[in-house]
């Protein structure tokens, strides 16, 4: 896997964007940002640490699908870390197999670091060969967005 690491600088508390991004209080803000990835994009659980949670959305015929993984850490308005460990094809959960293992054990941590009410929003994410040039597209994009929404 590669890591890949993006950058925003939001002109908001920490508390505020990372509210937004995770959609704590409107879960809307969460799939507003996340649309960058799948319109359909959304999660279903809780960001409490140790908690399983789904990262869903539908392709375009209609088929639920995601990520199955868990919150490592949670240090509200500071750091999370989340471990993702398997995909979700339809209400079915995948733990093992091939298309599992080429990126099981992945992180996706979020740091929120606030000086002067900017907050930069770092994401770390480990990443497959295969799924690069989406995620160096999607991810700027993404912020971007969660920046628009945190700023408002």
């Amino acid at each position: 896997m590669k890591k890949l690491q993006f950058k925003q600088d939001i002109h908001a508390p920490a508390e505020k964007v990372y509210r937004s991004m995770l959609g704590i209080g409107d879960k809307g803000s969460f799939e507003q940002w996340t649309a960058e990835f799948n319109p359909t994009s959304t999660y279903e659980g809780s960001w409490e640490k140790g908690s399983k949670i789904y990262f869903v959305g539908t392709d375009e015929n209609g088929k639920r699908g995601g990520m199955v993984s868990e919150i490592a850490e949670n240090l509200p308005f500071q750091f999370v870390s989340i471990h993702h460990y398997g995909i979700l094809d339809g209400d079915i959960e995948i733990t093992e197999g091939p298309e599992v293992e080429k990126w099981a054990g992945g992180l996706e941590n979020y740091t929120f670091q606030e000086q002067e009410g900017m907050t930069t929003v770092t994401v770390d994410i480990d990443v497959t060969e295969d799924f690069l040039d989406y995620f160096n597209t999607a991810w700027p994009k993404a912020l971007h967005k969660l920046r628009e929404l945190a700023e408002k």
